[in-house]
């Protein structure tokens, strides 16, 4: 099952550089989950060949520009195009009323249900949850109410070894209640353990989000050892007061959080416009967490799925 990330836009404030600002499509199996909606994000999903129609969640981080003026248009194209399927909004207190304005000034009008859900900034908690993962905000310190997103994979069913079907003359229904756990009973009484007769589970992958925020140690635990881990790198270390300043976190910042997490990987991203060549913030970034990539326009970046070690 697919676990990928797809960058559509990795500077901030305006586009540069070939870098529009922020946005990103999580696709897990065929899920695609929209985080942030930053200018020409429609843009992207066509240049990228990505199906903005299988977009049914939006995760959007805080209300600058730079991160929803998409949003709008995204919208309205998905009411041009016949959408009927309900859409989710998940942000900060305010976006309704800004999207309500826009909507009711440009006599627009959607084809389909469009649901707000207000997210609290202050507190870490469950925002949504499908069949295939589960989404925790994460709280972050910005110029206005802002959060990071945590996506983490639901445990995958149980995958009996085939031999053990017929060497044991399992029945299909018994092979229903071995997917959910159970041991198995034998004519003669014995008890064959569940883990005789499974595979090793299938490894719960994770990736975290961590949108424009100052420094902040407090998301650490909350991003515990995911796999992939995007977060924003503004500034070099160098431009530390106006990272300070700004509300924003500078590369070297980044790397430190993602060691003192243990992290999988990260990823790199919201680069000012200052800096044409992100290299220098990459390794920056490196310098403390040396598996740091650089976050770039239509980069992809996938978590293989991995078993747990047999025990």
């Amino acid at each position: 099952m697919k676990f990928e990330l797809t960058i559509l836009g990795c500077n901030s404030a305006i586009p540069a550089f070939n870098r529009f600002p922020t946005a990103q499509i999580l696709q897990v199996d065929r899920q695609l989950y929209l985080i942030d909606c930053g200018e020409g994000t429609q843009v992207r999903l066509s240049q990228f060949n990505i199906r903005k129609n299988k977009i049914n969640q939006i995760f959007i981080s805080h209300l600058h520009g730079d991160h929803i003026f998409g949003l709008i248009g995204l919208l309205t194209s998905f009411s041009l195009g016949g959408r009927e399927k309900p859409l989710d909004i998940f942000s900060p207190k305010g976006l309704q009323e800004m999207i309500d304005v826009q909507i009711k000034h440009s006599g627009s009008h959607l084809s389909y249900p469009l649901n707000f859900h207000e997210v609290d900034t202050t507190v870490s908690s469950l925002v949504f949850e499908d069949n295939l993962v589960e989404v925790h905000n994460i709280p972050l310190i910005h110029r206005v109410p802002t959060s990071g997103y945590l996506f983490r994979e639901k445990p995958s069913a149980l995958n009996i070894r085939s031999e053990k079907i017929k060497e044991l003359n399992i029945s299909v229904e018994q092979i229903i209640e071995i997917k959910k756990g159970a041991d198995l009973k034998l004519s003669d009484g014995s008890i064959v353990p569940n883990t005789d007769l499974v595979l090793p589970p299938w490894q719960q992958r994770g990736f975290a989000f961590c949108s424009d925020t100052l420094y902040n140690e407090t998301v650490i635990p909350i991003i515990n050892k995911v796999d992939l881990l995007y977060h924003e790198t503004t500034f070099l270390h160098e431009k530390l007061e106006q990272a300070k300043y700004t509300k924003h976190t500078t590369a070297l910042q980044a790397g430190m959080i993602a060691k003192a997490a243990q992290v999988g990987q990260l990823i790199t991203g919201h680069y000012s416009s200052r800096y044409d060549d992100v290299t220098p913030l990459v390794e920056e970034a490196q310098s403390v967490f040396p598996n740091t990539i650089a976050g770039m326009d239509g980069e992809r970046y996938e978590v293989i799925q991995k078993r747990n070690p047999e025990l």
